[in-house]
């Protein structure tokens, strides 16, 4: 192969790299994270970028309802789980029913979550759908002899 070639090929291989917007979810120990290329996305912004398709925006809506309202359950319940703790760790007389109850707010608060992972990876395949079919793949395989590279569009 000359070196136009190899110029083309990869010039290719980066064109169709780098215009590829796919958004990505990742779950972390404290939630999930939205990522597209290097950045790192806020819900709010992942929403604001599936605007163009109604699909996918449908159900990340559905699913930044049920992320807001796991939060706030969360939130809650943790506050009412850290107040007695602290009490009894500052040595007061602890009111462990607020414990329970917000015991009862975070254990509520996972069906949420999960329920907003669920949708939110739909509304993300939903969306990452346009990417695949332009995409442009290639793959480099080392032979004992030499090398070849595969190109399927």
């Amino acid at each position: 192969m000359n070196k136009t070639g190899i110029y083309l090929v990869s010039f290719m291989c980066l064109a169709s790299s780098s215009f590829c917007q796919k958004i990505t979810m990742e779950k972390t120990f404290g939630g999930t994270r939205f990522e597209m290329d290097t950045l790192t996305l806020s819900p709010r912004q992942v929403l604001d970028l599936m605007s163009d398709i109604p699909i996918a925006y449908d159900e990340f809506s559905r699913a930044k309802s049920n992320y807001s309202t796991s939060g706030v359950l969360g939130f809650a319940g943790g506050l009412l789980v850290a107040v007695p703790l602290v009490t009894w760790v500052a040595g007061g007389n602890p009111e462990w029913g607020f414990a329970a109850g917000g015991a009862v707010l975070i254990l509520a608060s996972v069906p949420f979550n999960n329920a907003f992972r669920r949708h939110a990876q739909r509304a993300l395949d939903e969306y990452n759908k346009k990417f695949t079919s332009h995409q442009i793949k290639t793959k480099f395989y080392l032979t004992g002899s030499g090398a070849k590279i595969v190109i399927r569009f």
